[in-house]
């Protein structure tokens, strides 16, 4: 462990952030709080607030309503350079005339900080590349730029750091990788993460809290697990995975489930994994908790059963099998199968039914575009 860059993160506290730009409204009435140590993520599409959001924390933006505290302390009108915050962005911004040791060191000489190089060079430990000091970043690898972009943040030791899409520019196998050294790095200076990310992989992967954002607000937050098994609208149902949902009236209420009536389909969810009991409500499950059957499979109270459908579309993605099946009047669902060397079918325009369990089902608080509630 590096000691000279373990430190407790500050925590961070949005009150009713309201950022107007002509024309439009960016962020809505946004209250958030990031306790010190996290790992937090910020996801949502172009567009959402995100990034805008990041930027009012840095203070690269200034709010027109709210206020922003770090570590208690009220910095609303604190100049960027004055914040306890570092911002790691996408294009890594290093200077190319500089050496790897120089550019981290840079921050730090023109603060005129005791001994930069060689509190440079303990950044460079703490992200593995001490034995690239010396070269230009044009002789390093995406990864690596990005991790003596890293460097340079910690460096300077913020309180909050702060990650703008850090890993977009990289391809897939090193994201991946680079997703792992972020976390390790994170756990082992004890800083306050605030990452920002459309990608949804990305945010369930690393942080320790997401918060999905849409339209300016925050729809859902929690830890990755809780949003992706119990979401509790359209969108974050839709944008945090792929999920199948249905819209109908509940019809039965039992002691533990509500059921709604889809085209003669009986579909039941749990009480407690449903927003709504009564009226018209959307209920969904998850493409990898359902399986397809050849023949008709029985129902039962704990089991939920749909079908006759035909198979229209099968693709294969590595690690499971897609199946896409068209079931009359109540359209198109997608079911993972896991590629375990052999598909359970693999014939399109085969008769299948499909099945899940009652207790993998969710209710929503809303309905898809272009329902309305009775």
């Amino acid at each position: 462990m590096v000691k000279e860059f373990v430190a407790r993160g500050a925590d961070l506290e949005l009150k009713s952030i309201r950022k107007e730009f002509p024309g439009f409204v960016a962020i809505e009435n946004l209250d958030l709080v990031v306790p010190a140590g996290e790992f937090f993520a910020l996801l949502g599409p172009s567009g959402c607030g995100k990034t805008t959001t990041l930027r009012l924390v840095a203070g690269l933006e200034t709010p027109t309503k709210g206020k922003i505290l770090i570590g208690k302390k009220d910095v609303t009108e604190t100049k960027p350079h004055e914040r306890p915050v570092n911002t790691v962005f996408q294009s890594y911004a290093l200077f190319p005339h500089m050496t790897v040791l120089e550019n981290v060191a840079f921050g730090l000489k023109q603060r005129k900080i005791q001994d930069p190089l060689a509190k440079a060079k303990e950044a460079l430990n703490l992200v593995q590349l001490a034995h690239l000091a010396e070269r230009k970043p044009q002789q390093l690898s995406g990864g690596q730029q990005q991790r003596v972009a890293l460097a340079r943040a910690l460096v300077n030791r913020p309180s909050l750091l702060l990650l703008d899409e850090p890993l977009g520019a990289l391809d897939l196998k090193l994201r991946r990788e680079m997703q792992i050294e972020l976390k390790a790095i994170q756990m082992e200076v004890g800083l306050t993460f605030l990452h920002v990310t459309h990608d949804q992989e990305e945010a369930m992967d690393m942080a320790d809290t997401v918060a999905v954002m849409n339209q300016g607000r925050i729809e859902q937050m929690g830890a990755p697990e809780a949003l992706y098994d119990r979401p509790k609208t359209v969108f974050v149902s839709k944008f945090l995975g792929q999920s199948n949902l249905f819209v109908g009236d509940v019809t039965e209420k039992s002691g533990n489930s509500i059921s709604i009536d889809v085209a003669g389909n009986k579909i039941s969810v749990p009480k407690d994994r449903a927003e709504k009991h009564s009226g018209k409500i959307a209920i969904g499950f998850r493409p990898e908790k359902a399986t397809f059957h050849v023949k008709k499979p029985t129902a039962s109270a704990d089991k939920n059963v749909i079908g006759p459908g035909e198979i229209i579309d099968i693709r294969f993605t590595g690690v499971s099998n897609q199946y896409l099946i068209e079931i009359p009047e109540l359209g198109e669902i997608t079911v993972f199968a896991q590629n375990m060397g052999q598909s359970p079918v693999i014939e399109l325009g085969e008769k299948v039914w499909v099945s899940w369990s009652v207790d993998h089902s969710f209710g929503l608080s809303d309905l898809p575009n272009g329902m309305v509630e009775a």
